[in-house]
């Protein structure tokens, strides 16, 4: 028996937590009305509480690692592109020797 997936949005899946965390419903009634397995349930929980410390973090701390990140970014393409202009210059020297040699 194939039953198709029942996907829910993070809204929905916060207020199934609310339910039994504030309001005491037993997950076994929240896990029947939603269609889900118990075990769903609990790695939401689980994904809730482990990951939660994250909505109380400093904003400019998170802006901060994405900006050293977005430079970081930046001086490694810039880098890149001078690799690729040596390479050229190079291949372009080593093509005229090689002219020069009556190689080619």
């Amino acid at each position: 028996m194939n039953s198709e997936r029942r996907h829910l949005n993070p809204q929905e899946k916060i207020a199934a937590l609310k339910r039994h965390l504030l309001e005491g419903v037993p997950v076994s009634t929240i896990c029947d009305e939603l269609g889900i397995a118990p075990t769903l349930f609990y790695r939401w929980q689980k994904e809730l509480f482990e990951n939660g410390h994250s909505l109380f973090e400093n904003g400019r701390k998170a802006k901060a690692i994405e900006d050293a990140n977005i430079e970081k970014i930046q001086k490694l393409e810039a880098k890149l592109t001078r690799k690729n202009e040596v390479m050229a210059e190079l291949m372009e020297a080593h093509t005229q020797l090689k002219k020069d040699l009556g190689e080619l």
